[in-house]
């Protein structure tokens, strides 16, 4: 009954010292505040016909503090404020949103799901990130460069090209 024991022990040992050297050695994690800090800067953007999209994004402690405004004809026609900070045990980029001049703000969680890639949704979409209704796919061609697609239901509706401007 001893050695059985002990060989029971032994093998369970070993178990799970393969699994947690296995573990370690295929799972790589993404760090999130470096990713997000990539984004860092100004940008600019082409938003339909005579409309330009302006981004400024500023590191903000393990996060971005994200301004963002719409200029049609030389006219701000829209302006939006976004503080995007990092929850350590989400492992996630939560933002909260607020358009200039309404009266509601609106959570997002934001995951980078490799160095240049990341994907945003609603934050009750947290736990399911592909099922989520509406998502935003954002991919760093290079470092001035970022493409952005906007889905609804699973289908591209948009994509927006930014680029860096300094």
């Amino acid at each position: 009954m001893n050695k059985i024991c002990l060989t029971i022990t032994i093998v369970v040992f070993f178990l799970v010292c393969l699994n947690v050297l296995q573990a370690q050695t295929t799972q790589t994690e993404v760090n999130q505040v470096e990713c997000i800090n990539q984004i860092a800067g100004s940008w600019k953007y082409d938003y339909g016909k005579d409309t330009t999209g302006y981004a400024d994004y500023t590191i903000f402690w393990t996060g971005l503090d994200a301004y963002g405004k719409l200029v049609s004809n030389g006219k701000t026609i829209m302006e939006q404020r976004i503080n995007w900070a990092y929850d350590k045990t989400l492992d996630k980029i939560i933002g909260l949103s607020q358009i200039k001049g309404g009266d509601n703000a609106s959570l997002s969680a934001a995951q980078w799901i490799s160095k240049d890639k990341y994907v945003i949704v609603p934050y009750k979409d947290i736990s399911n990130l592909e099922e989520a209704s509406t998502r935003t796919e954002g991919t760093l061609k290079s470092h001035d460069l970022l493409e952005i697609v906007y889905y609804v239901n699973n289908k591209p509706v948009n994509t927006v090209i930014y680029t860096r401007v300094k």
